[in-house]
């Protein structure tokens, strides 16, 4: 059985959920993913198992790849988590047309 959890596991995990957003919200505007209630919640859901795997790659790990902004990945599912229904949706637009982009190339790169 090769289920090892290591960090190239975790690794992957993330690039996996990272891309279903890219491809679920290209060229999505900030109006129009507001009415998708559907989308934004599996959307949010995603942003928090993206944190879930970031917390079990190892320090060393995040320490060499000190270039990806692990501490806002975990920051931003602690505002979804505990601030749910007053979430800034501007703070999740960009991530969404921003900073996932730049975190996948960062990963990819890894």
């Amino acid at each position: 059985m090769d289920n090892v959890k290591n960090n190239n596991y975790y690794l992957e995990k993330l690039l996996v959920d990272l891309r279903f957003i890219i491809k679920h919200t290209k060229n999505i505007k900030q109006e129009d993913l507001l009415k998708e209630e559907v989308l934004l919640d599996s959307i949010m859901f995603r942003f928090i198992q993206i944190s879930e795997h970031v917390k079990k790659l190892t320090a060393e790990f995040k320490e060499v790849n000190s270039h990806v902004p692990w501490r806002n990945i975990i920051g931003l599912r602690n505002r979804i988590v505990h601030e749910y229904g007053n979430i800034d949706l501007d703070i999740v637009y960009s991530a969404i047309n921003k900073d996932i982009y730049d975190i996948v190339s960062w990963l990819e790169s890894i």
